[in-house]
């Protein structure tokens, strides 16, 4: 049962309140930016953040920010929001093979990143293991926004990494023009064999009425890696063990085993729409069956399980805005969403090991202020529950509940040449869990009550150039996975353990900016530093460890172990683009990206999974109807690794594709040929978990093509 029932039920009855007048009023006449091809708006606001709250231009943001939408997003989108997003600056990804990839921003990953569709989080246990998928599809979104550092805070104090905002038309929010509007992408990948397609209709069944639908599928075979799948240095492991069988690993090479899938998902919703105000409500169901690459022994007498996952997930969602263009306030928001997931972890044998469920629900209410003068802002509440309880052998969590709620307010003033911003947000956070005789675990009610706050200022030096510092200071309570996790878990092939007694995390970060924007360039330069008290992170440690709370017995899988630390994350980012030249149709543009974090936990030397220094390099001939593109990304080696991680090789992958819009005036309808990985190199993600077993794709060839009429 929740601890706040009059809070939520408050909430719902507030927003229908709130969105009943809109019944009342006619239908806006849309101006040339809100025309109803809904692409081309999101297209035309492409440096418009709305998940700032207050929507701002990407460029007067106080940390650093990406936008992804349009030509640019069909070009980069994968099955996974982590690939997806793998090339943005200060994006890395956890590469759990090619099926559960999650966003790293700024080397933090887990609880320190919020994924969000709409503003409302993905309701999944993606934040538990790196292994379990994230329940957003890539292939609904319109665009993609990431936020690092502190403005993310705003979607809650857990989000110190970033936020990563999937931006869809699930839910309506204008009126078409046409009888029946239709956006329908298909793709082919040949690494993966990757078989995608996907669609949505909007039907306008008045001048005020809308209904969406939409649907998706996606089928993979093995994938297809162009290099060995063991590092060297488990290969001569392999090789050495005296065992037939584990021998023949250290030539394992190729298609990755046990990493195909299929995935599809159907979703409907409908909005009401006017000029004073909209609701509107979505449905959707995601069904996602997936291999986990295997997590080899090279040893005799170790396990190697071939484990795969069948996710499924019901979701609602619900979305309200009513526009109020008073002395006080300019409009108010609401936001909600519940769903019911679960996921089944299934054996080689093909017996069902271990089942997760997890119900949440999420509230949000954003009070948006009247502009007066150069002051804006917002102020809001939030609310989030869940449930989450895991069933079988492997099983490494008691049932548990977390509930959260919090309030925050973003200020700004305007001062001509100088912006000033403060925020801040307030939350409360109840983690329970049960008593659990197999997990050798009492029952446990902790309650954390965290503070976070940031003050930052940007400066005009020149017309188009601003520079920014902001300072900022937050709390974390620790999560349920993180006090109370102690059990094998054959996904990860892992034996977790958290400690119960942990107490908040809490941060003091600094983040300098400087954009600059003129004829034919723009530029962006974000560097930050970030000390923390009692940091909580897994580290490998000795069996004795974690045999202490399994009664002494031995474990099947390595100990990795939550522990409370202080720990140092510094870091830049940089992104320029620059008009080269002009040659008939074509405007030669060169793009650059160039991202570094390094992070220490205070004896105990380097955190573990960092990404190392990147530098990736785009030259691009883009034309009306027509644009080639190659690029060079180079990852350096990460030598600079935790006690008994492994280092990392670098690595070059070069990339090019060729772009066409086949339709006269239709932006939106595109055609994408793209070859990934040209040179079929051998590439592993320090950020990942299973980097030492499972390389990133090989030479991959992609077709994509977008239609929107």
């Amino acid at each position: 049962m929740s601890r706040f029932p009059m809070l939520r039920a408050g909430c719902a009855v507030t927003a229908l309140c709130l969105a009943m007048p809109a019944l009342a009023q006619t239908t806006p006449t849309p101006d040339a930016g809100d025309a109803g091809d809904q692409g081309a708006y999101h297209d035309a606001q492409a440096n418009i953040v709305v998940t700032a709250i207050i929507p701002r231009k990407q460029g007067d943001i106080l940390s650093g920010t990406s936008v992804i939408t349009g030509q640019k997003l069909t070009r980069e989108l994968r099955s996974t929001i982590g690939e997806t997003l793998a090339r943005q600056p200060g994006v890395s990804a956890t590469s759990f093979g090619p099926n559960a990839s999650r966003p790293v921003l700024r080397g933090f990953q887990g609880e320190r990143v919020r994924i969000l569709t709409d503003g409302i989080g993905s309701f999944d246990v993606s934040n538990t293991s790196v292994d379990h998928a994230v329940a957003i599809n890539p292939l609904t979104a319109d665009r993609i926004e990431v936020l690092r550092g502190p403005a993310a805070l705003l979607y809650g104090s857990s989000a110190i990494g970033g936020v990563v905002n999937v931006i869809d038309s699930r839910i309506p929010r204008r009126v078409p023009d046409e009888p029946v509007h239709i956006d329908a992408i298909g793709t082919y990948g040949s690494a993966s064999n990757e078989r995608t397609g996907s669609g949505e209709i909007e039907v306008p069944l008045s001048d005020k009425f809308v209904v969406h639908f939409d649907g998706s599928y996606t089928k993979t075979g093995n994938l297809d890696t162009g290099s060995y799948i063991l590092t060297p240095a488990l290969r001569a492991q392999a090789a050495a063990s005296g065992d037939p069988e584990i021998e023949g690993l250290s030539t394992l090479r190729g298609k990755l085993p046990n990493s195909a899938a299929e995935t599809w998902e159907v979703a409907g919703g409908a909005a009401l729409i006017t000029d004073g105000g909209n609701l509107g409500f979505s449905v959707a169901h995601t069904d996602n069956f997936y291999g986990v690459p295997v997590r080899y022994a090279t040893e005799a007498g170790g396990e190697a399980e071939q484990v795969r996952l069948h996710m499924k997930q019901d979701r609602v969602d619900m979305r309200a805005e009513l526009p109020v263009n008073g002395s006080l306030l300019e409009s108010i928001r609401f936001r909600a969403g519940f769903a019911d997931y679960q996921h089944q972890e299934i054996e080689d044998t093909g017996a069902v090991g271990t089942t997760f469920y997890n119900q949440s629900m999420e509230s949000r209410l954003e009070l948006v202020q009247a502009k007066r003068g150069g002051w804006d802002g917002a102020v809001g509440a939030q609310y989030f529950t869940r449930k989450f309880y895991v069933v079988g052998e492997e099983k490494f969590l008691p049932r548990n509940q977390t509930d959260q709620i919090g309030v925050f307010t973003l200020q700004s003033i305007d001062l001509g040449t100088t912006r000033v911003e403060v925020g801040g947000r307030f939350e409360h956070t109840d983690v329970s869990a049960d008593a659990d005789a197999t997990l050798f675990n009492p029952s446990y009610d902790r309650s954390f009550d965290t503070v976070s706050g940031s003050i930052g200022a940007s400066h005009e030096l020149a017309p188009g150039w601003r520079l920014g510092l902001n300072l900022s200071r937050t709390e974390r309570a620790p999560s349920a996975e993180e006090l109370f996790a102690r059990g094998n878990h054959a996904g990860t092939q892992a034996f977790q353990v958290g400690n119960p007694n942990f107490g908040k995390e809490k941060s003091w970060g600094v983040e300098g900016t400087l954009r600059g924007q003129g004829e034919g360039y723009t530029i962006s330069l974000s560097a930050y530093h970030n000390w923390f008290s009692g940091y909580i992170y897994d580290a490998l440690v000795d069996d004795s460890a974690c045999m202490a709370v399994n009664g002494g017995a031995e474990l099947d899988f390595p100990c990795y172990q939550y522990n409370q630390a202080d720990a140092r994350y510094l870091g830049f980012e940089a992104e320029t683009t620059v008009k080269l030249a002009q040659v008939g149709g074509y405007a030669i543009n060169f793009d650059g990206v160039a991202d570094y974090v390094r992070a220490t936990i205070k004896g105990n030397g380097p955190a573990p999974r960092i990404p190392p220094l990147r530098l990736l390099g785009g030259l691009e001939a883009q034309g009306d109807r027509l644009s080639l593109r190659g690029e060079v990304e180079h990852s350096f080696a990460q030598n600079r690794t935790a006690v008994r991680e492994t280092d990392t090789d670098g690595f070059t992958l070069v990339n090019a594709s060729l772009s066409w819009k086949p339709l006269k005036g239709n932006d939106r309808t595109t055609l994408t040929l793209s070859a990934n990985n040209i040179f079929d190199v051998e590439a592993r993600r320090a950020a990942s978990f299973l980097k030492d077993y499972a390389p990133l794709p090989g030479r991959d060839i992609r077709l994509t093509a977008r239609l929107s009429i």
